[in-house]
């Protein structure tokens, strides 16, 4: 693809749902996927001279970008900054897609042990009323999950990495179009080959900056006031000892704590390896795709962690993982059960509603045996909390709508 067979165009949605095309007025337009966050960030510049435009780009107002009429991102803009320069004056504008809620938002999470990582992160959009479309991602079964503190966004990334310590595929949350798709990474069907002739620059950087090469765990205090050590996990010590301390909490016993810090020697204890390109862009690539590159060092299948589009420029740089066979575990799946009214089931705990519609408010509901009185095929049906359950003795109290996944 030419950058010059490239066509950008910005849209505003003002506030009475009037479209506006403003391409010819924006400066600096471009948008970004980075690592380790859910939403993509749009930002642009207009100038103050046209009053018209001040009336329509305001803030909470919807603006999309498309490529040659293909929507790439769709963001509702979050900021606005004024900036002088000389004579003139223009406004910094920042939008972020129907993701970012997550990264600014937090919850008291539960999730009884049985439910599968489709189930659960559904859940979550369903309660913060986020259109789910495609779900082609990790689909595993986990045990209890309990989330106290952090952002939503944190607690996703990490259920998906707990599927992915389970045997699942490395997932993928984006937004399209509006809607939400959780799917595999390096799923998508097109490769863009990245060479030294079609490329503008590479960079590659190798650090043990940030490493971290034991982890100990630290227990209740002794009756002297002494921290008890409970256990030692050492990683790459070669390069000397940097030591992080994982303090147990009340309420987890020894192995969790271990396996809480393992977590870290995972996340901080390897060598670091950044690696990025800059080309011409094409806008249909995104995080989580898989492209080949072939500059320098660089020469194999890399996955795409972090990609930002300039169209001022039209360029891309891509922020590189190099794409090596992964052992994925095969997801044991057993034959499907078939339920219907009357069926006596076993209810893992979590969310039940006052009805089937995603709206509806939930409350907690305890583990235990219940009967389902109505099921998905019943009138009215809303279709977002499909089952309804009653308790059948004191164990459980359900007695309202739940998810698909939530019993068996």
């Amino acid at each position: 693809m030419k950058v010059s067979d490239t066509n950008y165009t910005l849209v505003i949605v003002a506030e009475d749902g009037t479209q506006y095309d403003v391409s010819d007025f924006a400066e600096d337009l471009g948008w970004e996927e980075n690592e380790k966050e859910l939403a993509t960030t749009m930002s642009f510049s207009v100038g103050t001279e046209n009053e018209q435009l001040g009336e329509i780009i305001k803030i909470g107002c919807l603006a999309a970008v498309l490529t040659n009429g293909v929507e790439r991102v769709r963001a509702t803009i979050n900021k606005s900054k004024s900036k002088t320069s000389g004579s003139k004056v223009t406004n910094q504008l920042t939008a972020y897609d129907d993701l970012f809620p997550l990264q600014k938002s937090e919850d008291h999470l539960y999730f009884a042990a049985g439910q599968t990582t489709q189930a659960i992160l559904t859940q979550i959009f369903s309660e913060w009323g986020i259109p789910l479309g495609t779900y082609s991602g990790a689909n595993v079964t986990h045990e209890k999950l309990v989330y106290r503190s952090g952002t939503l966004a944190d607690n996703i990334l990490d259920i998906l990495d707990d599927a992915v310590k389970k045997g699942g595929p490395k997932s993928i949350i984006r937004a399209t179009e509006g809607v939400i798709e959780v799917i595999q990474r390096g799923a998508n069907e097109t490769i863009y080959q990245f060479a030294e002739d079609s490329a503008i620059s590479a960079e590659q950087e190798i650090s043990i900056t940030d490493l971290v090469t034991r982890v100990k765990v630290i227990g209740k205090e002794t009756t002297e006031g002494r921290p008890a050590v409970e256990a030692v996990l050492n990683g790459l010590t070669q390069f000397g000892i940097r030591q992080k301390i994982y303090a147990r909490e009340n309420d987890a016993n020894a192995t969790e704590a271990q396996t809480a810090a393992q977590k870290i020697l995972d996340e901080k204890g390897n060598v670091s390896k950044k690696q990025s390109i800059q080309a011409p862009d094409c806008p249909e690539i995104r995080k989580g795709d898989v492209v080949y590159v072939n500059i320098g060092a660089m020469d194999g299948y890399y996955f795409a962690t972090g990609v930002r589009h300039d169209a001022a420029s039209g360029t891309i740089t891509i922020d590189l993982e190099e794409r090596v066979e992964e052992t994925v575990q095969e997801q044991k799946t057993e034959e499907k059960k078939e339920y219907k009214t009357g069926d006596i089931v076993n209810f893992h705990g979590g969310t039940h509603y006052v009805s089937s519609y995603a709206e509806a408010k939930g409350y907690s509901a305890r583990a235990g045996q219940a009967k389902i009185t109505m099921d998905p095929t019943c009138k009215n049906n809303g279709g977002a909390h499909p089952w309804h359950l009653i308790h059948t003795d004191a164990t459980s109290n359900v007695y309202g709508w739940v998810d698909t996944g939530t019993f068996d």
